[in-house]
């Protein structure tokens, strides 16, 4: 038995958190992979940076001002 490396299942690599900003992109660029179309599901880049599309602020709707005076 040699010392050679270990073979995994085809398991893909989850993208950096943040785009390293190089030319010639590496193989764990989130900019890369969402061109490809092979970031996971859920994840999105945003200002270079890796995502979650649920981590998206939501606006919660402010109460009537006036409805809230009468009452």
């Amino acid at each position: 038995m040699g010392k050679g490396k270990k073979q995994k299942a085809d398991v893909a690599k989850l993208p950096k958190k943040k785009c390293c900003e190089s030319k010639s992109r590496c193989g764990r660029c989130p900019l890369r992979m969402l061109k490809e179309g092979t970031l996971p599901d859920g994840y999105t880049v945003h200002k270079r940076r890796l995502v979650k599309v649920a981590d998206k602020p939501v606006k919660a709707d402010k109460p009537d001002k006036k409805a809230t005076k009468a009452a």
